[in-house]
């Protein structure tokens, strides 16, 4: 059926669900109890979308029309710009290096900052920006969950707000959230595609195309000014001054979170090197915050706000009585200092921009924090970070799964890539152990018939090879050691995301077995040589042609080593570690494991790569 767009309301009941038509403003109010509650970027027709699980309602479909338009009655009829795979594909060649680490290789006479600001005046969103009002927050470790932690908190207290985070896990819209949630894939593809051709028009020999991240950041800014968001949440990708979201000359508010050794191939080998690039995005007479600080970074940051007159104001991590016995989503100790600091920045942000001193003035000194921020806290959610999923595929049967609700194979699931994420991970991982371990207890006791399970941690690891391993192992092992947690088993798998391809969620190479393990091998020996020493590797097996006969059997699990290596399919195998073909193979096999040793409980920290971690859960979706 075809509507002209000028018809009325009532002469197309054909085009609005039956439940709508009979519903529309009594549920509206039954949702909200009063239409005033709705907060005020939200008109009815939003509101109605969203309750109904509707992309778009046909309301908006029919005003969208415009004078003499025509519109389908079935939404799903209208056509998309491309195919999200495309849009993919589209991306991926705008990497510009394989590997991490390499130069990349962007021809043309302006600078990186330069091309920046040229993008954003193609796109028409120069001086679009200073209106979103944005919080800018830089650092090594625990930006993303501060970014996380201010939106949730924004968004709590009635604002509309936008997040931009890197890198994604699974899908590349998990960079891109409006509202706490990723934007749909049909907004995604019309942004992105609006974009990418205005883009294409303008290229010259001087202006290529923009690199991945820097075509990401612009696209961000197009969502956020076309969503018309109240704040918008940047998180820096790289370092500070030279990262491309320092285009931005005008923020409301900036944020440092803990600083630490990392991408010192790009950003120097020393902590106040480092430190000197992420103060690269205070702005003069701009406030700004950050966590305590190690004293060679404190110092560059203290210097570097007192140039541009700065006030800087060091923030303690929060005291967990002041959450008024909620918990932080987010879950590890570290988390404290990372809310402490979104704290700070929200407060600082609501007082600058609607003078909100009516809400924070609620606040008793001895007291919780305020509702919305004590709802932020408690809801804000960033995957691959301290995350645990337990895994319901490995049970036999689903009586099996109401018995023991929890499961027997539990993914621990922490991004952590260097010395000092690593360790941050490895006190999680072992309390969250501890934990799981006083809890079965408890559990025995009260069910005298089940019989006690038999716990293994198992580390699944893989990191990019510009990583030190010899630095992130030991740290790893020695962090868990100091709590009574020691790794019965560690498997070291190659990931399979590439480095020079975007995918959608929905893709999984059909290639799963890797042709070069040699990484992997190297990895597994450095493990070894810390648990047994240099006398314990002597083997190279890397060149093994049946990459299927690597797997061990599910027995593998079972015992704890006796003998520093044992022989398995006629090859010689370490007892304390396996180098394994792919990751699914993996996944399919800790499964297997667990199903055919009922006695099992396997705790699986994944960890090492956020390229591992999103691979991970890519799978476990499934």
């Amino acid at each position: 059926m075809l509507v002209n767009a000028n018809t009325s309301l009532r002469h197309v009941s054909g085009a609005i669900p039956s439940f709508f038509k009979k519903n529309r403003h009594q549920f509206c109010f039954q949702k909200y109890q009063k239409v005033s509650c709705l907060p005020a970027h939200l008109d009815l027709h939003e509101h109605v979308e969203r309750s109904l699980g509707l992309k778009r309602s046909p309301l908006r479909l029919i005003e969208e029309m415009g004078s003499g338009g025509v519109l389908r009655a079935n939404s799903n009829e209208l056509p998309l710009s491309s195919s999200y795979e495309s849009a993919m594909e589209a991306l991926s060649s705008l990497i510009t290096r394989q590997k991490r680490g390499e130069k990349s290789n962007i021809n043309g006479k302006y600078e990186k900052m330069e091309r920046m600001q040229m993008y954003l005046k193609i796109l028409g969103l120069e001086d679009q920006i200073a209106g979103l009002k944005i919080i800018h927050v830089a650092g090594t470790k625990g930006k993303g969950s501060t970014c996380s932690f201010c939106e949730a908190i924004l968004r709590e207290s009635g604002f509309r707000t936008g997040l931009f985070t890197s890198p994604h896990l699974i899908d590349v819209r998990e960079r891109f959230r409006v509202d706490g949630l990723d934007i749909s894939e049909e907004n995604f593809l019309q942004y992105f595609w609006d974009c990418w051709h205005q883009l294409k028009e303008n290229l010259s020999e001087d202006l290529p195309m923009p690199p991945l991240f820097q075509f990401l950041t612009v696209l961000a800014f197009k969502i956020f000014v076309s969503e018309k968001v109240d704040v918008a949440i940047i998180e820096v990708g790289l370092g500070g001054r030279k990262d491309s979201t320092n285009v931005i000359k005008e923020p409301v508010v900036c944020g440092i979170s803990s600083l630490g050794m990392d991408h010192i191939e790009s950003l120097g080998d020393t902590l106040g090197k480092i430190a000197s690039h992420k103060a690269g995005i205070f702005k003069p007479e701009t406030p700004a915050f950050t966590v305590d600080q190690l004293p060679e970074a404190m110092d560059v940051l203290r210097e570097k706000a007192s140039e541009l007159m700065v006030p800087l104001e060091v923030v303690p991590p929060l005291e967990p009585q002041t959450l008024g016995g909620l918990k932080l989503s987010l879950s590890g100790d570290h988390q404290y200092a990372n809310a402490a600091l979104a704290v700070a920045l929200c407060k600082c942000w609501l007082l600058k921009t609607v003078n909100a001193k009516d809400v924070l003035t609620n606040e008793k000194v001895e007291a919780k924090l305020p509702e919305p921020f004590l709802r932020g806290l408690a809801t804000a959610r960033l995957g691959g970070r301290a995350q645990t999923v337990y895994d319901s595929s490995s049970a036999s049967n689903s009586s099996e799964m109401k018995e023991n609700a929890m499961g027997d194979l539990i993914f621990y699931l922490d991004g952590a890539h260097s010395p000092e994420s690593m360790e941050v991970c490895a006190k999680w991982f072992s309390n969250a152990v501890i934990e799981n371990r006083n809890s079965s207890i408890k559990h025995d006791v009260e069910n005298l018939e089940s019989s006690s399970k038999i716990s293994k941690q198992v580390l699944l690891f893989n990191c990019m090879e510009v990583r030190d391993p010899q630095v992130l192992l030991p740290r790893l092992i020695t962090t868990c050691a100091s709590s009574g947690v020691h790794f019965s088993k560690a498997l070291f798998v190659p990931s399979m995301s590439a480095y020079n391809k975007v995918t959608s969620a929905s893709s999984i190479s059909s290639d799963i077995y890797s042709k070069d393990l040699k990484w992997q091998y190297m990895l597994q020996r450095m493990w070894e040589r810390i648990l047994h020493g240099n006398e314990a590797v002597n083997d190279d097996n890397s060149k093994l042609e049946n990459l299927e006969t690597l797997l061990p059997p599910t027995t593998f699990l079972c015992g704890s080593p006796t003998a520093t290596t044992s022989k398995c399919n006629g090859e010689k195998q370490f007892t304390s570690s396996c180098v394994m073909p792919s990751l699914p193979s993996t996944i399919k096999w800790l499964r297997d494991c667990v199903r055919e040793n009922p006695s099992l409980r396997v705790q699986v920290l994944v960890t090492g790569s956020l390229h591992l971690v999103g691979d991970v859960l890519k799978l476990l979706k499934r």
